[in-house]
């Protein structure tokens, strides 16, 4: 298979994971009304952008991910990881808090925090100690200097580039 297409299989695969996990958090909605609150209606443009902003980032992060060959012996940094250790699972739980607010949604909202508490205890209690293993000073350089979730919007001097 060319790299164009696994490249596009990559994609689409991530496509189909988020389509299932926005039509899952909409099934939700149901639970707003047991709630009993509602967003304000001006919040609908800033779910669509952080909608399309977070789509962007987990379909870019994907492709770079899941293309063969793309897994280095020593921890090289390109993309959105220059600014965030994390940007796919961000990506994803900015897309569900986009949706939240595009949807006026309490239910998705409060799925939407549930989602981040439980990829920062994946990512703290397994995926960091994984990489660390696997990578050693590297991912630990890397460590000291990208932030977990708060991206920072200018490349650090000291992380490697291919």
């Amino acid at each position: 298979m060319s790299r164009i297409a696994v490249v596009v299989w990559t994609i689409l695969r991530v496509v189909a994971a988020v389509l299932v996990a926005g039509w899952a958090a909409l099934h939700l909605r149901v639970l707003d009304r047991v709630i009993g609150l509602g967003l304000p209606e001006w919040l609908k443009p800033a779910g669509m952008v952080l909608l399309v902003v977070g789509g962007v980032v987990v379909l870019l992060c994907g492709g770079m991910l899941n293309t063969p060959g793309m897994i280095p012996t020593k921890f090289i940094v390109f993309g959105p990881f220059r600014y965030v250790r994390n940007p796919m699972s961000l990506g994803g739980v900015t897309m569900m808090f986009g949706l939240a607010l595009f949807c006026r949604s309490i239910s998705i909202l409060l799925f939407s925090a549930i989602l981040f508490l439980a990829l920062h205890g994946i990512v703290v209690f397994w995926e960091e100690s994984f990489l660390e293993q696997r990578y050693g000073e590297s991912y630990l350089q890397y460590k000291d200097s990208v932030n977990r979730w708060l991206p920072t919007f200018r490349p650090r001097p000291d992380i490697s580039h291919p």
